[in-house]
């Protein structure tokens, strides 16, 4: 894949349908800021697939925090073989994630549930090879609820922008706690200079230990606590 993607998604049938179901639905509930039709093929469709340029990913794979369906999505549309789980905590997001999944003829597992609370749910920890996120969370918190996800041998992918480098040193002993290893980290610019973005490649080397993930509320005020250690 290369940088250059926008005018084939514009020709592609299937991602004309999402970008119109989306932006249709947004009227009723906010589900992005972006609705510009070039502006979101790059920041949302383009974006999602970057995964692909840098990570080859197969298997079963769960997107925490979907959203509006990012980057797991476009992700199935791009190779329809992909197993992928839709994951989010708000209900009214994971109504739109089942209308659209009916409307472009895609088959998801769409979860409405908290990941840490998923990640304690023998059926799905660590029985995924691939997590991929685009949530709004620092990487200490997004590594806690989805590294015990993902299988040994498998990989944490977390997009991110281009200040990424202070998330790193306040997440690498958490990270080798939870059995994860940085492998990887990929730098990458937007067409149209929409944006510098981060991925973030964590191996799970070994298996997470079961007392993690940790309760929500204990593993945010820990984040807090190192941040404001870090600013010291």
């Amino acid at each position: 894949m290369n940088f250059h993607l926008f005018d084939r998604l514009s020709l592609d049938r299937c991602f004309s349908r999402y970008y119109n179901f989306l932006v249709n639905y947004n009227r009723c509930i906010n589900l992005t800021s972006v609705t510009e039709k070039k502006e979101f093929y790059i920041k949302h469709f383009l974006d999602s697939l970057m995964i692909t340029r840098f990570v080859e990913l197969k298997g079963k794979i769960i997107d925490v925090g979907s959203g509006a369906g990012f980057p797991g999505v476009p992700l199935k549309i791009f190779d329809n073989s992909l197993e992928i789980s839709l994951l989010d905590s708000s209900a009214k997001k994971t109504r739109f994630l089942e209308q659209l999944s009916d409307h472009l003829s895609l088959k998801f597992e769409i979860l409405n549930i908290r990941s840490e609370v998923l990640c304690r749910d023998l059926k799905f920890r660590e029985k995924f090879d691939f997590c991929v996120s685009r949530a709004v969370a620092s990487l200490d918190i997004l590594s806690e609820i989805c590294l015990p996800l993902v299988k040994v041998g498998g990989s944490f992918v977390a997009m991110k922008g281009p200040n990424f480098e202070t998330e790193v040193s306040r997440s690498k002993l958490l990270i080798g706690l939870l059995g994860g290893q940085i492998t990887n980290v990929y730098k990458f610019s937007l067409p149209e200079n929409f944006g510098e973005r981060s991925l973030l490649e964590i191996k799970k080397i070994k298996k997470t230990p079961k007392k993690y993930p940790r309760e929500y509320s204990e593993i945010k005020r820990l984040s807090n606590k190192s941040k404001n250690i870090a600013t010291l």
